[in-house]
């Protein structure tokens, strides 16, 4: 009886350290702890007269071959307003590279507020040797922020990108590529 307790309660844990990763990033994703933007299908419809500064800011992980830049360093945003920025990659190896990119935003309090409706962010893209492609994001920051005591003192919004290279590097179906993601909208 105590021999099946205790493997009960290790097999609990084990399932429970499995969990921990997946259930953590449900959680910052909901409510926008450390500093994780929102996803959403669809802009508000109004647009507050308060102006945000967003800035934008990239890295590339050093065993990544690729330039990673944003097209403007900052934008004006009217709160509630979808906005549409445009990053630039380009593949500076001789081969095909697979990255993925992380994202955050700070303040971290910002979070909460920053909704991202298109983003290369959200799968890996493919560059061939020397290819070069725009990578759109659309976003909004949610009206939500001029309510709450906490969005007022956010005047500037950094939104921050890290490339990486994917663990697996197989070819991604180009069908959703930065470049396509693009013409689409």
């Amino acid at each position: 009886m105590v021999g099946a307790s205790c493997l009960a309660v290790v097999v609990g844990m084990v399932g429970l350290s499995y969990a921990a990763v997946p259930l953590y990033d449900l959680y910052c994703r909901v409510t926008g702890y450390g500093g994780t933007p929102q996803r959403a299908d669809a802009a508000p419809t109004t647009i507050s007269d308060r102006v945000i500064t967003v800035r934008f800011d990239t890295n590339t992980d050093a065993a990544l071959p690729w330039t990673f830049q944003p097209e403007r360093r900052s934008v004006q945003v009217k709160v509630g307003e979808n906005r549409l920025v445009f990053f630039r990659a380009v593949n500076n190896s001789d081969r095909p590279v697979v990255g993925h990119a992380t994202f955050n935003v700070v303040p971290d309090r910002a979070g909460r507020y920053f909704s991202k409706i298109q983003c290369f962010c959200f799968t890996e893209q493919k560059l061939n040797p020397g290819q070069s492609v725009e990578m759109p994001v659309s976003f909004f920051i949610a009206p939500e922020i001029l309510t709450d005591r906490d969005g007022d003192s956010i005047h500037e919004i950094t939104l921050s990108y890290t490339f990486y290279p994917a663990a697996n590097q197989k070819a991604v179906d180009t069908t959703t590529s930065a470049a396509q993601s693009a013409q689409k909208g």
